[in-house]
C-alpha cells in the first residue's frame, strides 16, 4: 500500500497528511504491514493466505516542529505474535516516538493560553450528592412533622414527604439534563440519560403518591367522600396549578415510554418533553404556599435558591452557550465524502475551534441549517482530531436524519454544541489500552487510536465488521498503526457465523495480557453487550471497560 500526496483521502483532509508526514519523519523508517485474508465461506472452515508485505510512503507535507515526549522509564518487553484462529486481518508496525501533540501537552493554538484540566464530577460523587440531598429534604420534613396517630394526620404527613421528595426529584432530573460540562465530562452522557430515565419514573410515582395521599387526608379531615373532596380541593388556585403541573409531567413521562417513543418522531418527543419545564414551574409555585416550605423564611430562601440555580444552569448551558459557540466559530460544511455505500464523512471548517476543547472520544450535538435538518440536533462523535480549524464527523445512514446527511451542500451553516461524553483518556487507569469498535463505532475509536498517549506496543485496535466493504477510514487506521507502532486487527464475518472473533479465548489470543488492559468499547448495542460479557469472562475487570451506550 502506498499513500501519496494525491491520495483522495489525504487530499480531502490535509491535516491528516501533515500528521502522517510528521510521524513518518520521526519514525525514521516505514513499518511493515502484513495482510491476512479469509478465503472460506462465512460460518465455514476456510484457509488463510498470507499476502506479501508492502511498505507505505508518506507525502512531504510541512509539519510544525515538536519536542518528543520523554521515553517510557519502564518499557514493556516485546510480545511474540500469537497464532490466529479466526477471520482477522492484522497490522504490526515499527515503533514511532510519541510527541507532545499526542499527549495533549502544551498550549491552545493561536492564543498561547495554558490548558487547565477541566473539572469533572465522578459518578460516585454525583450519586452520593443526590442521595445526600434527598436525606436533607427528609430531615426538613422530619423537623416540622408533628407526631399524631390520627388518620388524616398520617395521610397529610406522608403527602408532605412525598411532595417534597417529588419537588427535589424534579430539580435533580433537570440538573442531569442541563448539559453542565463538569457533570457531562465526569459522569458521561449515557449514564446521565439512564439516571434521568430511571429517576423520572420515581418522580412520577412520588407525584402520584402525593396527590392521592393529600386527597385521602383531606377527605378524612373533612369527613367527606373522595369525589366531593376532589371538587372542593380544585377550588384552590394552588391546587389547580399543581394539577396542571402533574398533567404536564405525566405527558412527558408517557412520551418517554419505549412503545410510545418508537411511534413518535424525535421532534414531537422533544416538544412534549419541554412540558417538564412547565410542570417544574407549577410545582415550585405550589410548594411555596405549602406548609413545609413556607413555614420558615430560611426554608423559602433555600428552596428558591435551589430552583434559581438549576434554572440559571439550564438557561446558560442549553441556551446561551450554544448561541455563543455558533457566533464565535462560524462552522460551515466544506465537503461531504462517501466512505462506504451507507457511510459519509462531513468535513467542516470554522474559526477558533481549539476553544471547543473537544477531547478524543467525545461527541458534539450538530444542527445543520438546511431544509429538513435545521430543527434537529444530532449527536455525532468526532472521527478526526480538531486541526487547523477543521473538524470531521463520520455518519452511518441509520435513520431519517442521518440519511439526509449525504445531501448536505458545501457552505451549509452548522451550529455545534458541546463537547459531551466521558469516554476519554481521563478514564484510563492502565498503561496498556485496547480499543474495540464495531461498525460505525469506529469513529471515536479512530480519534483515540491517533491521540491516546501510549508507548509503542501498548495500544491495540480491534475493528469488528461484517465484511471488508464495511470497513471505513481504513487507510487512516493503517497509517496511524504504522506511525505509532500499534496493533490493528480487522475482525471480519457475519454476526451469526460459527466462529466468534469476540469470544473470550479469541480475544485472549489476539491481545496478549488482555486482563492488564484498559478497554474502550463503542459499537451497536448487541455487539457491545456481547463484547463486554466476553471481556469480563476473559479476565478484564468491569471497572476497566469504558463505553457509552444510549440504548436502554
Amino acid at each position: 500500500m502506498t499513500i501519496e500526496a494525491t491520495d483522495p483521502q489525504l487530499a480531502a483532509y490535509p491535516a491528516l497528511s501533515a500528521y502522517l508526514a510528521q510521524q513518518s519523519q520521526q519514525a525514521g523508517q516505514p513499518g511493515e504491514i502484513g495482510q491476512t485474508e479469509w478465503t472460506g465461506q462465512p460460518g465455514q472452515p476456510g484457509q488463510f493466505e498470507e499476502a506479501p508485505p508492502t511498505y507505505p510512503t508518506y507525502p512531504a507535507h510541512p509539519a510544525p516542529p515538536v519536542q518528543p515526549a520523554a521515553p517510557d522509564p519502564d518499557p514493556a518487553p516485546a510480545q511474540p505474535r500469537p497464532e490466529r484462529s479466526g477471520p482477522t486481518r492484522e497490522v504490526f508496525a515499527e515503533p514511532a516516538p510519541q510527541t507532545a501533540a499526542e499527549t495533549g501537552a502544551g498550549t491552545d493554538a493561536g492564543t498561547g493560553a495554558v490548558r487547565v484540566p477541566a473539572l469533572r464530577i465522578r459518578p460516585r460523587v454525583m450519586r452520593r450528592g443526590i442521595v445526600a440531598g434527598a436525606g436533607a429534604v427528609s430531615l426538613l420534613w422530619g423537623s416540622q412533622a408533628e407526631p399524631s396517630a390520627r388518620l388524616d394526620a398520617l395521610f397529610a404527613g406522608a403527602a408532605h414527604l412525598s411532595g417534597l421528595l417529588a419537588g427535589y426529584g424534579i430539580l435533580v432530573m433537570l440538573l442531569l439534563m442541563a448539559r453542565v460540562p463538569a457533570v457531562e465530562h465526569g459522569v458521561g452522557a449515557d449514564r446521565l440519560a439512564r439516571w434521568h430515565s430511571l429517576g423520572g419514573r420515581y418522580v412520577l410515582g412520588l407525584v402520584g403518591a402525593h396527590g392521592v395521599l393529600a386527597l385521602c387526608g383531606y377527605a378524612a379531615y373533612t369527613g367527606t367522600d373522595v369525589l366531593r373532596a376532589t371538587a372542593q380541593l380544585l377550588g384552590y388556585g394552588g391546587i389547580v396549578a399543581a394539577a396542571f403541573g402533574t398533567l404536564a409531567l405525566g405527558a412527558a413521562g408517557v412520551s418517554s415510554v419505549r412503545v410510545a417513543r418508537a411511534r413518535i418522531s424525535q421532534e414531537t418527543w422533544r416538544a412534549v418533553h419541554f412540558l417538564t419545564y412547565l410542570g417544574a414551574a407549577l410545582a415550585f409555585a405550589h410548594q411555596l404556599v405549602g406548609p413545609d416550605v413556607s413555614g420558615s423564611p430560611l426554608t423559602v430562601w433555600a428552596w428558591a435558591m435551589l430552583h434559581a440555580t438549576v434554572a440559571v444552569l439550564i438557561v446558560w448551558y442549553r441556551g446561551v452557550v450554544p448561541v455563543r459557540q455558533a457566533l464565535r466559530h462560524g462552522l460551515r460544511v466544506v465537503e461531504v465524502r462517501d466512505e462506504s455505500p451507507d457511510v459519509v464523512s462531513v468535513v467542516m471548517r470554522g474559526t477558533g475551534l481549539d476553544a471547543l476543547r473537544a477531547e478524543p472520544g467525545q461527541f458534539l450535538r450538530w444542527r445543520f441549517v438546511q431544509r429538513r435538518l435545521w430543527h434537529t440536533s444530532l449527536p455525532f462523535s468526532l472521527s478526526a482530531p480538531v486541526r487547523d480549524d477543521t473538524v470531521r464527523i463520520t455518519v452511518k445512514a441509520l435513520g431519517v436524519h442521518s440519511r439526509r446527511m449525504r445531501r448536505l451542500r458545501p457552505g451549509t451553516r452548522v451550529l455545534a454544541t458541546g463537547p459531551f461524553g466521558a469516554m476519554t483518556a481521563h478514564r484510563r487507569t492502565r498503561r496498556k489500552v485496547l480499543l474495540l469498535a464495531g461498525g460505525v463505532g469506529i469513529t471515536p475509536m479512530r480519534v483515540l487510536f491517533e491521540a491516546l498517549p501510549a508507548a509503542p506496543g501498548d495500544l491495540t485496535l480491534l475493528y469488528r465488521a461484517s465484511n471488508v466493504a464495511q470497513l471505513v477510514l481504513r487507510d487512516e487506521l493503517e497509517a496511524i498503526a504504522v506511525a505509532r507502532g500499534a496493533a490493528l486487527h480487522y475482525l471480519l464475518g457475519p454476526s451469526d457465523a460459527a466462529f466468534d472473533p469476540l469470544a473470550p479465548q479469541a480475544l485472549r489470543d489476539l491481545v496478549p495480557e488482555l486482563a492488564e488492559h484498559d478497554v474502550y468499547l463503542c459499537g451497536p448495542g448487541p455487539m457491545a453487550a456481547a463484547a463486554t460479557a466476553s471481556l469480563v469472562k476473559a479476565g478484564v475487570p468491569q471497572q476497566h471497560i469504558h463505553s457509552e451506550q444510549f440504548s436502554f
